[in-house]
Formats: structure tokens, sequence, C-alpha cells
């Protein structure tokens, strides 16, 4: 054991300096920050029910990453499961650099008693994000956490430092293992109701939120459930939204928040209220029956607890989100992560190139339940996608294998990858025609949510778009039988995945991945493949770089 123990200590360190010394041409300007983590399984009683978790560093959800703007981080991730491991970053841009992004498109899986070390920059972000496992359901057994990109010291944030800084990861919970849930898709059902919700892994009443009264604090709330949006509420307190993933935002006020599948959002609650414990409410949207749990609000003063019924919100009402989603406007005279304003980029200003239209649907393929994107239902390759790019191996994806408009035909399987030019200036046009809200996410860029409303997209409706203070975040909803169309600048060179954050869905082929492409070689426009890629499938026994 002691043998063991010793030779592991050598491979991380080892591993590390390696790396270290690997990078320090690259962001060497930028401090780095090293984590060493390990993915285990463990009991946990998220729902007062014995499970089996997924566990990193035996902690449920998994620990926190604070960096600021720029830094490198240095993520080697030790997989003790008895399965292949991923993780992706949800809204950490990867700049230049989709080698790192953790879904099967880019990364081969990190193998049983295997490490695969993640190498980030966070450049010109700021803002709250979350991590999470991107195979199979292992998303629905833990291994999420909270990611914080705070300001450099000398850029203005549009709000005095809050008294505290509260990380809130909440959704909806399954009592099934993830085994159970994979079963169920790959048969080709539906999955039943989620069984609860949970706040930071806890059921009714488990979390308790500690604040000295007349203080003003920041919560940073992301939806990471799999299946259902969620209304956030405090009772009897205000809350005061000051970021969207990365955009400081015009400081409403709302009592309660809708928040859809992969979204995250910072609001300030001030603790203005009389010395007691106040509900922390999070409750299901657009579902039946309603779900809720709660957590604690308890003034450092005071010995009393929460009382009182547990304050109501919004249940199936679209209009009421609809009119929440317009009214969230970004601060243009707000500094980003850079000293210049928000405002001083004029998306509004530029004429796409062209018009991309996403029709999401649920078609029945040889008897199972499955999902589409212009009737394509994506089925992963054999080969993680990027590598097969890279190494220029055939037969494993086609560009152009999924249209960029919807074609109404019969659905069809295939590896659907979409072709893009670096530097394009894109429209594109979601369109739910399902009954149920669509929350879609783009990895690898942050993009402007320009308009969105009820009905058929038609060319008409840009007169309704907002073109000068809306939001740039990396997931938005589309409301049912509706539309949302986003701008976006496509200035990051990669593979990038494109995606339901319905987690069943996305897992039964509602998502594709866009290729961005430039024939420069350039290291300014993408990263070499790392030294420490994995291989696998038909890259395999093949050489990353000297």
């Amino acid at each position: 054991m002691r043998g063991c123990t010793l030779l592991l200590h050598s491979l991380i360190f080892n591993g590390l300096l390696l790396l270290f010394l690997q990078l320090q041409g690259a962001n060497g300007d930028n401090p780095y920050r090293f984590f060493t983590w390990k993915v285990t399984y463990g009991d946990i009683y998220p729902l007062g029910v014995k499970q089996q978790g997924i566990l990193i560093n035996g902690q449920f959800p998994g620990p926190h990453i604070d960096a600021i703007t720029n830094d490198n981080l240095v993520i080697s991730v030790y997989n003790y499961l008895r399965e292949p491991f991923l993780l992706s970053w949800n809204g950490i841009q990867q700049r230049r650099n989709s080698w790192q992004d953790g879904v099967y498109g880019t990364n081969c899986p990190i193998p049983p008693r295997k490490n695969f070390t993640y190498i980030l920059q966070v450049k010109d972000q700021i803002g709250s994000y979350f991590y999470f496992p991107s195979l199979g359901f292992h998303k629905a057994a833990g291994a999420f956490g909270s990611i914080r990109i705070w300001s450099r010291p000398r850029i203005p944030v549009p709000f005095p430092p809050p008294a505290g800084d509260f990380m809130v990861l909440t959704g909806d919970w399954f009592k099934r293992n993830h085994y159970d849930l994979k079963r169920i898709s790959d048969g080709g059902h539906k999955l039943p109701l989620p069984d609860g919700l949970l706040i930071n892994g806890r059921g009714w009443n488990g979390y308790t939120f500690t604040v000295d009264p007349g203080k003003t604090y920041r919560f940073r709330i992301s939806n990471v459930g799999l299946t259902t949006s969620i209304n956030f509420r405090i009772q009897g307190h205000k809350m005061k939204l000051v970021e969207v993933e990365g955009s400081h935002t015009i400081q409403n006020t709302y009592d309660a928040l809708d928040i859809h599948l992969g979204q995250s959002y910072s609001v300030l609650v001030t603790a203005d209220q009389l010395p007691q414990g106040y509900y922390v409410v999070v409750s299901s949207r657009f579902t039946s029956p309603v779900l809720t749990t709660t957590a604690v609000l308890h003034y450092s003063n005071s010995r009393r607890g929460v009382s009182g019924p547990v304050p109501r919100g919004p249940t199936t009402q679209i209009n009421w989100s609809l009119n929440q989603a317009r009214s969230i406007r970004r601060n243009l005279t707000a500094s980003g992560p850079r000293p210049n304003p928000q405002g001083s980029y004029h998306y509004g200003l530029i004429k796409p190139s062209r018009t991309i239209t996403l029709a999401n649907s649920a078609p029945i393929i040889n008897r199972k339940q499955r999902y589409a994107v212009n009737s394509v239902s994506f089925i992963p390759a054999d080969t993680p996608l990027k590598l097969a790019d890279y190494f220029n191996i055939p037969g494993v994806f086609n560009l152009g294998s999924i249209p960029t408009s919807p074609t109404w035909g019969n659905a069809y399987y295939q590896t659907s990858v979409m072709a893009a030019n670096f530097r394009e200036f894109i429209e594109i046009v979601f369109q739910n025609w399902e009954d149920t809200v669509q929350s879609w996410h783009m990895d690898g860029y942050s993009f402007f949510v320009v308009g969105m409303d009820g009905g058929q997209w038609t060319q008409a409706s840009r007169s309704r778009y907002n073109l000068r203070d809306t939001v740039a975040r990396s997931t938005v909803q589309v409301y049912p039988k509706a539309w949302t169309v986003i701008y976006v600048a496509l200035d990051n060179v990669g593979m990038w995945n494109i995606r339901s954050e319905n987690w069943a869905r996305q897992y039964l082929g509602q998502q594709f991945y866009l290729r961005v492409y430039t024939p420069s070689k350039s290291l300014r426009d993408e990263a070499a493949i790392p030294k420490n890629a994995l291989l696998c499938g038909r890259a395999r026994g093949r050489h990353t770089r000297p």
C-alpha cells in the first residue's frame, strides 16, 4: 500500500511539473492554479434514501473552483470509477482550445484507474458557471460543482463588495441511479418525473445560508438538473439581479426568478427583515405536479427558525416567464472582464452573414423514442470528432451532415457536424414546435439573445429584436411553440457542441457539433493539441506532437 501511495504521489508531482514546464511559454504571464481531484463512488442521501453518488475528493457536490480573469487552471482528474469518465465546463469558453472542452466530441474519456490533466484558461471571462460529468447519465449521480470567476482587482464592478458570496447548485433529482436512467433511455422510453429537487446536494431544509442583519450577500444560482426548469425565491426578501453567465445586468429587482436548465444567475440579497429564519425556495416550472424544496436563510443574531407557509411561486405560466426574460438587459456602462464598458461592442450594428435555423423534435425511430435537430438524431462516433479532424481520419464524420434549416422529413441517425468559418457573424434561430420548454447551450461561446416570442419565426420577426442591450450568455431557453434568436461572432476556432441541456434529450440525439474552421495554422488562432491528449478509437497509436 505504501508503495502504491508513493507511486501515486510521484505520478502527480511529475505530471504537474511536466505540464507546468510545458505551459510556461503559452500563458506564463497569468497565474496558475493547481487542483488534484479524485473521482470515486460514495454513499449519498440527498432525498433521505441511500444512493451511490459520484464524489470528487469525497464531496457531493464537488469542490468549488475560484479563479480570477485570465487565470490558468491545471486540474488533474484521477478516475477511480469502474467506467470511463469526463468532466465538462459549462460556460467556460476555452478560447482557442476546444481540446479541453470535456465532451465526447472533443475528448477521449478517462479510463478507469487512469488520470487526465485539464489545462484551462478562463480568458477574458468573469461570472458564475459550473462543471459537470458529460458521459452517459453520470450527471444524475453528482460530480458537479461551481465555478466563480472574479474580476481582476483594478477592474471596477458595478456594485459594492457584498458581505458574502454563496453558491447555489440546484435542480431536479432522481432516486433511481444513473444506470437505471440510462437503461430507460436506451430502451427508447421517456424518463419519469424527477423525485424531488436539491439545493447544494440537500433536500427539504437541509442547507442553511447564514447572514448578518443589514448586510448584502451575493447568491450565484445554477440549475444543474437533468430535465426541469426551476423558480428561485427567498421568503420576504427581494433579489437584485446583477450578473447572468458573465454579463453584468441592469439591476432590476425580482421577487422570484426563473432559471432554466444549464443557466446561471447572480443576485444581491439584503438581510433587511426581522431576525429569524426564512425559506429559500426552489420549485419546478411547467410540471405537474409541482416539485418544491427549501433551504434556510438564517439571521446570525436569531434563534428563531422558519415559520409560516412556504411562499408560492409561478407554476405553468409561460407569459410570466417570457416577460421576465425580456426584462433582463445588459449594463452597457459596466466593465466586463476588461476595463472597457460592455456596451462598447455594438453587436446590433453588425449584419449577420447567414441565418441558421434549428428546429427540435421528438421522433420515434425504429420504435424507440429519440430527439433530433432538423430531423437529425445525433449518434456518437467511435472516435472524438476533434481528434478525427486533427488526424484527418476518414469516415468518422462528414461536414454538412446536418442541414442548416428544418427539412420536416423523416428523422434519421447521423454523427452530425455543421461547417462554419472563423470570424463569421451569424444569426441562429431556435424554433420550438413542441409543448415543452427547450434549453439550448453552445460550448465555446457567449452569444447575444436578440429576441424571443411565440409562433413561427419569420424575417419580419427581426423588427422586434433587441439590438442594443441584450445579455450575452451561453445557455438560452425557447418557450413552447415559440422561437428564440441569437447573434454569435464565431471568433473561437474549434469543434463545439451545441446541445439541449435537457439531459435525456441530449443523450438521445438533440445535439450536434459546429466545426469553426480556419486554414491558418497559427497558434494565435488555435492552440496545439495537448501533449497529454488521450487517444482512443481510430486515433489510438497516433502521436500528439514532439
